[in-house]
């Protein structure tokens, strides 16, 4: 719960999130077992997705700069779908935010599954910077390829360079 107050204190901030890109070696084996439950309580784990190329997205319906990143994210799910990508979207809204999010959906026309994340995997992934939206690209080995904590004019471009790049590699 804690983490979650701090995420939504970052996407309210009157300062602009800086920027991380933060590509690295493969996340210790706990990131397996952690997950999001989607539509109908069915859960899911990274481990589910391995040869797919990953892109989890934190966000909130109310979030500005969460609103201007999906329709990118619609377009690259759509986009490279047929070639193994799959974005989730993860809300970090609260429990006031999730009656909002199939509106939100419609609105945006999302393709692409929306869910809530463990708090575990919240932790795990948003400990160290609490401001939405974060974006986390992980290749078909499972590896972080890019992350990026809020969304501006250049972000759409290294998302594109990662995911672009992710989907070249060979799954193992």
């Amino acid at each position: 719960m804690i983490a979650l107050i701090c995420v939504l204190a970052g996407c309210n901030s009157n300062d602009p999130p800086p920027k991380i890109v933060v590509p690295g070696p493969p996340l210790s084996g706990s990131i397996n077992t952690l997950g999001w439950t989607g539509d109908g309580g069915k859960r899911n784990v990274f481990s589910d997705y391995r040869g797919k190329v990953l892109v989890l997205d934190f966000y909130a319906t109310w979030c500005v700069p969460c609103r201007v990143s999906i329709p990118h994210l619609v377009g690259l799910q759509k986009k490279y779908e047929s070639q193994g990508l799959q974005v989730i979207g993860l809300n970090v809204g609260g429990p006031e935010d999730l009656p909002k999010v199939p509106a939100f959906a419609a609105e945006f026309g999302i393709p692409y599954p929306l869910a809530l994340p463990d708090d575990d995997l919240v932790m795990f992934l948003m400990a160290d910077h609490d401001a939405i939206p974060q974006t986390f690209v992980f290749d078909r080995q499972g590896k972080l390829a890019e992350r990026l904590v809020g969304f501006g004019p250049s972000d759409a471009e290294t998302i594109d360079k990662a995911v672009e790049a992710a989907l070249q590699a060979p799954a193992q």
